[in-house]
């Protein structure tokens, strides 16, 4: 059963020329521990990146997250040349995935931005030193259970 935040269930995307390298993706509103999370990480940067944003009043109906997972094609607790390959191959296809998804909701006046998943920061919004925890982010919107494996 999705939480009761969940407005999209989990899908799979791609990018135009990318069906090779699909996202799951799914939409949700901020439950009020993603939306503490939220002005923890952004602060009040958000409001002034776009004139479309408006005051939520604590109750997040405005702000919506859309969390992705990404199937490795190798083993990534595991050591070597081909896992860091594909560990970098994961991370661009996010990249390029965040970059235009948020390009074209910006291009439409809504603020958006994604999170470096090496380091946890905002990729769009500067001047943010805040780390946003993807990990607590999978568990609240999509009940996911998280254990440690090998460095993780």
């Amino acid at each position: 059963m999705a939480p009761a935040s969940t407005l999209l269930e989990p899908k799979l995307a791609a990018l135009a020329g990318k069906r090779d390298d699909p996202i799951e993706c799914s939409v949700h509103t901020l439950p009020k521990p993603l939306l503490r999370e939220f002005r923890h990480v952004f602060g009040e940067k958000y409001q002034n990146d776009s004139d479309a944003m408006q005051d939520d009043d604590d109750n997040g109906s405005e702000l919506l997250a859309i969390p992705t997972n990404q199937q490795a094609r190798k083993d990534l607790v595991a050591t070597g040349d081909d896992v860091e390959y594909e560990k970098d191959r994961l991370l661009n296809v996010f990249l390029d995935f965040g970059g235009e998804i948020c390009g074209k909701i910006r291009g439409m006046g809504y603020w958006a931005d994604y999170i470096d998943p090496c380091s946890g920061l905002p990729m769009i919004t500067r001047d943010c030193n805040k780390v946003y925890s993807e990990v607590d982010g999978m568990e609240c919107l999509l009940n996911y259970r998280a254990h440690n494996a090998g460095f993780c």
